[in-house]
C-alpha cells in the first residue's frame, strides 16, 4: 500500500514539472488594451458664405436599419456636394431608431474622410413617404463657386389647417399652403431652391409631390408627417429661394400682400450679407418660461461664438412636443428678437427630439454682424 501511494506521488510530481518549468520560462507580454478614438462633436454653430450655399436632400431607402440608412443618405449628400463642405444637416427620423446616433455617424464618416463637420439637427417625425425608410437628410453645403450672386430668401412656413368642426381634405389644405408659398416667392422675386412641407398624414403623397414639382420645378423637396397619430388635415410648407435681384440692405424683411401679417414672425427675410450662420437644435427641458429663456440664452451663446446675434436672425425653426411648450415659447421669443423685425419662422408640434426630457427645440439661421 505504501509503495502504491509513493508511486502515485512520484507520478503527480512528474506531471507537474513541465508546468513549473513553463512558469519559470519567458514571460508572456501583457495584452494591450485597445481604446476607440473619441469622435469630435459636430459644432453648435457654423458660418458660411451666402453666395456659395447650395441645398440637397437624400433619397429615401429601406435598406438596413437606421445606421446603414444614415450612412447611405450621407453618402448621397456627399456625392451631391461634389467635395464641397457640408454646413448644416437636418435629419428627419422615423421608426424606433435612436436619434442620438445620427451626429455620431456623421462625425465618424466625415472625420474618416478628413472633411469638416456640419451643425446637425435631428427631429423625430411620425412617418416618411416610403414605408420602411427611417431617415431623410436635408443638407446645406458650399458650392465650389458662387451660385447666389444676389443672395437668398427665407420663407416662413405657410400654415393651413382644418378643424374637427370644419374638416377639409389634406389635398385642399396642402394646395393652399403651396399657393401661399408661391405667392411669397413671386413677391420676393426668388426662385425656390428647397421646399419642406410638414403634413398631418401621408395619404396620397405622390400627388402632393407632383403638386410641389409643378409649383417649384427647380426646388428639391421634402414631405414628412409630423406625428404618428393623425388628426385634422394640416400642412405647413417652408422654403429657401435664390433672389433674382439683391435687396436694398444686407437683411430685408418683407410681408407680401395677401398673406397673414404677425408681430411674431416675418413672411420673407431676404439676405445678401457675406455670410450666414447655421446653428444646431437647442432644446428646452421644461414647460415654463424660465426653461424657454434658458434655451434662448444657450442659443445666444451659440450665435455669439460666430459674431451673430438675435437682432439679425433670418429664420427660426421650432420643434415643439406639446401645445403648452408652444405657448410658453411664444410668450418669451419676442423679448429676444429685438431687431428691425422678427425672423421668418416655422413652429409645429413634432413626434420627438433627441432627449426624452425635451419639450421644445429651436435652430436658427442668422446674419453675423
Amino acid at each position: 500500500m505504501r509503495i502504491l501511494v509513493a508511486g502515485l506521488i512520484v507520478l503527480s510530481l512528474a506531471g507537474s514539472l513541465p508546468a513549473q518549468k513553463k512558469k519559470k520560462g519567458k514571460k508572456e507580454p501583457p495584452e494591450i488594451t485597445q481604446t476607440l478614438e473619441v469622435l469630435p462633436d459636430p459644432p453648435n454653430a457654423i458660418a458660411a458664405e451666402t453666395a456659395r450655399l447650395s441645398f440637397a436632400v437624400s433619397p429615401l431607402s429601406t435598406k438596413g436599419l437606421l445606421s446603414q440608412q444614415t450612412r447611405d443618405a450621407l453618402k448621397a449628400i456627399r456625392s451631391a456636394a461634389k467635395g464641397g463642405s457640408i454646413i448644416k444637416l437636418r435629419a428627419f427620423v422615423a421608426g424606433n431608431g435612436d436619434l442620438r446616433r445620427i451626429p455620431n455617424i456623421v462625425s465618424d464618416v466625415l472625420t474618416e474622410a478628413h472633411q469638416p463637420l456640419p451643425a446637425v439637427s435631428t427631429i423625430f417625425v411620425g412617418a416618411l413617404p416610403l414605408e420602411g425608410a427611417q431617415v431623410l437628410l436635408e443638407a446645406v453645403y458650399l458650392d465650389k463657386k458662387p451660385v447666389n450672386p444676389s443672395g437668398l430668401a427665407f420663407f416662413s412656413g405657410q400654415m393651413v389647417r382644418a378643424t374637427v368642426d370644419k374638416p377639409r381634405p389634406l389635398s385642399e389644405v396642402f394646395g393652399e399652403s403651396v399657393s401661399n408659398l408661391d405667392l411669397a416667392a413671386k413677391a420676393a422675386s426668388a426662385d425656390m431652391l428647397r421646399v419642406t412641407c410638414f403634413v398631418s398624414q401621408l395619404e396620397g403623397v405622390s400627388d402632393l409631390q407632383s403638386r410641389l414639382t409643378g409649383a417649384f420645378p427647380k426646388a428639391i423637396q421634402t414631405i414628412v408627417q409630423v406625428q404618428r397619430v393623425t388628426g385634422p388635415s394640416l400642412t405647413e410648407c417652408e422654403g429657401v429661394g435664390r433672389l433674382n435681384a439683391p435687396p436694398a440692405a444686407p437683411v430685408e424683411y418683407l410681408n407680401p400682400e395677401g398673406l397673414p401679417k404677425s408681430a411674431a414672425y416675418t413672411q420673407v427675410v431676404k439676405v445678401n450679407a457675406p455670410k450666414l450662420v447655421f446653428t444646431t437644435t437647442q432644446q428646452s427641458f421644461g414647460l415654463d418660461q424660465p426653461a424657454m429663456r434658458l434655451m434662448m440664452d444657450r442659443l445666444k451663446k451659440m450665435l455669439d461664438s460666430t459674431n451673430a446675434a438675435f437682432d439679425q436672425v433670418a429664420f427660426a425653426c421650432g420643434y415643439s412636443l406639446t401645445g403648452k411648450a408652444t405657448e410658453e415659447y411664444r410668450a418669451v421669443r419676442g423679448s429676444y428678437y429685438t431687431g428691425k423685425a422678427p425672423p421668418a419662422s416655422t413652429l409645429l408640434v413634432f413626434e420627438g427630439l433627441p432627449s426624452n426630457d425635451a419639450t421644445l427645440g429651436l435652430d436658427l439661421v442668422a446674419v453675423p454682424h
